[in-house]
């Protein structure tokens, strides 16, 4: 197989500097001890906030005010999201079912109890964040969903944030950013609900922040910059692939972008594109050094070939451009969200479509999906049995345990043999001496 880089960058810069994750440990470990000293001290030390309480007040929540038209988009972003929510949750059935005379299995769907969602603010007000945690946690039926967001410039929760995360259901809302608050939502400070699960993006920080906490709570999944790919043939339009392209790389300088073309002069074509694009560009700065360190055009000889090295790189957003949709669908295996055809872009699905936004980085959808009600459910098996049935099950799980030297597991099932068939003789194995 051929492969030939017309422009090759490495898909990603090195992970968290051992300097990110020692300032992160060190915040982790004196918030745990210290409490909510330390959460404020961080807060008023790092974004000049502390105020007599995190916590907002439903008038608060009550009194964001943002324009009519922008609060009917966020309306309508939010009905897409919680109906492609609604309509996952469908999909997820209670199991029960009799395996064997008298074997009774099942599982049940049980949501988590409690969520902390972090929302982003820090160089943008992610509103639709708010939508993709808040909200699908609450469909999937999270009882009690605290959100935190940081101030920006002193003033508190910008107000179409604060709309979006009330308009999404949140049961609490706190005015807290950064590793502070993953750190008061995981241990219940602050006036936030101790979290069985963190939610939501940020920056480095709070990517190592969850990836630290991991264990002490759940966490939706380890993040890392934003990542597009493109597989575009000579079906596509160069310049819509090109700002698709650098409309990605505005998350941040080492945002991965890759264009896996199969055709070259498609290829050369988009180049060019990006080179008259970048000098107007709005994000030009940010993007353009996305685009120099972690930019790459790849041709491949044929339509197999894009969609082998695709699923090796396993993107986070992964566009297709090209003919025949219908068969990317069925072949493609390694992405966190797709996107066929030119009319539907990442933007889409980052903001108002419906799917969730937050997706799999660095390779992780090789064995991983993004966040939906899927996460926010424990799937949990339960088993019960008549006495009858522990005539096979029992002579089995002793021999079986005795095999494996776990004496103490045999006689649990010894004991019973003996209780429900007094008269019966049964092979269970030779006694695993002391």
């Amino acid at each position: 197989m051929s492969e030939r880089f017309l422009k090759y960058a490495p898909w990603h810069a090195p992970a968290a500097s051992q300097q990110i994750r020692a300032r992160v440990s060190e915040m982790l470990t004196t918030i745990e001890r210290e409490g909510e000293r330390a959460v404020r001290r961080y807060s008023e030390e790092l974004d000049e906030w502390s105020p007599p309480s995190f916590v907002l007040e439903a008038k608060e929540l009550r009194a964001a005010r943002v324009d009519e038209n922008l609060a009917n988009h966020l309306a309508f972003a939010l009905e897409q999201v919680r109906g492609f929510a609604r309509a996952q949750r469908a999909t997820l059935r209670d199991l029960e079912l009799e395996t064997l005379p008298g074997v009774t299995l099942g599982h049940r769907h049980i949501p988590v109890g409690a969520v902390g969602a972090y929302v982003p603010g820090g160089r943008y007000p992610m509103l639709a964040s708010a939508l993709m945690t808040v909200a699908v946690a609450k469909i999937a039926g999270v009882a009690h969903v605290t959100a935190c967001a940081p101030p920006r410039q002193g003033r508190g929760i910008d107000p179409a944030m604060l709309l979006a995360i009330a308009a999404a259901g949140a049961d609490r809302v706190l005015c807290l950013g950064g590793v502070q608050a993953l750190a008061a939502m995981a241990f219940g400070l602050c006036g936030a609900e101790p979290a069985d699960m963190l939610v939501g993006p940020g920056n480095a920080y709070v990517a190592e922040a969850k990836r630290q906490l991991y264990g002490t709570v759940g966490i939706d999944l380890p993040a890392g910059p934003t990542e597009v790919a493109v597989i575009a043939d000579g079906s596509a339009d160069p310049v819509r692939v090109a700002a698709d392209l650098l409309g990605q790389a505005e998350h941040g300088p080492t945002s991965p972008s890759l264009l896996i073309a199969t055709s070259e002069p498609l290829a050369k074509a988009v180049l060019a594109a990006i080179e008259e694009l970048l000098p107007v560009w709005p994000t030009r700065a940010i993007a353009g050094a996305a685009w120099r360190d972690h930019g790459s055009v790849v041709v491949v000889e044929d339509d197999e070939h894009a969609m082998r090295l695709a699923d090796r790189y396993a993107p986070e957003h992964l566009e297709v451009h090209a003919r025949d949709l219908d068969w990317w669908l069925g072949r493609l295996t390694c992405y966190g969200s797709l996107f066929l055809g030119e009319e539907t872009t990442v933007a889409f699905g980052d903001k108002t479509s419906g799917p969730n936004h937050i997706l799999p980085t660095k390779g992780a959808a090789r064995y991983s999906g993004g966040l939906s009600v899927h996460k926010f459910l424990k799937t949990v098996t339960w088993q019960r049995m008549t006495r009858e049935a522990n005539r096979d099950v029992g002579q089995a799980t002793a021999r079986i345990s005795r095999l494996e030297g776990m004496e103490a597991h045999a006689r649990t099932a010894d004991d019973r043999l003996a209780k429900y068939f007094p008269q019966e003789r049964f092979e269970r194995g030779k006694p695993v001496d002391a």
